[in-house]
């Protein structure tokens, strides 16, 4: 793969969501390509650690069942663990958005530890320079 890394911004909270970053993150990070999550909106709460259960979205509702059906069967790690299996094996930054977590009452010691830091949208976007972009 050549480019100079990944980043991906999740800014949705369902399941199918959740499952994609995952598996983008963790094959990106297996593959030696550094990768920049930035957790923004609807996501945010997931990165907390008093996470919400996740669901799928109304039109995914029966994929997701057969997904996550699927990928137990193969024993296959949760998102979660995807991130966190990333972080081990590469070159994996996981950002907060500033601006979400303060309009929610977010503060730093809520996040999840997998949260590198918290950080605005403009810091973020300087990093991504010269990255594959994708938008969750």
């Amino acid at each position: 793969m050549k480019t100079s890394g990944l980043s991906i911004i999740i800014a949705r909270g369902q399941a199918e969501n959740f499952i994609s970053l995952g598996v983008l993150t963790y094959t990106a990070a297996n593959l030696g390509v550094p990768v920049k999550v930035f957790v923004t909106g609807l996501a945010v709460p997931y990165f907390t650690k008093n996470k919400p259960e996740l669901r799928p979205s109304k039109e995914f509702e029966d994929y997701a069942k057969k997904m996550f059906e699927g990928m137990e069967k193969l024993k296959s790690p949760s998102w979660y663990d995807m991130l966190k299996e990333a972080k081990e094996v590469g070159e994996v930054k996981i950002y907060g958005c500033s601006m979400t977590a303060e309009a929610l009452g977010v503060k730093r010691e809520d996040w999840d530890p997998l949260v590198d830091e918290i950080v605005g949208a403009t810091f973020f976007l300087t990093q991504t320079k010269g990255d594959t972009v994708i938008y969750i």
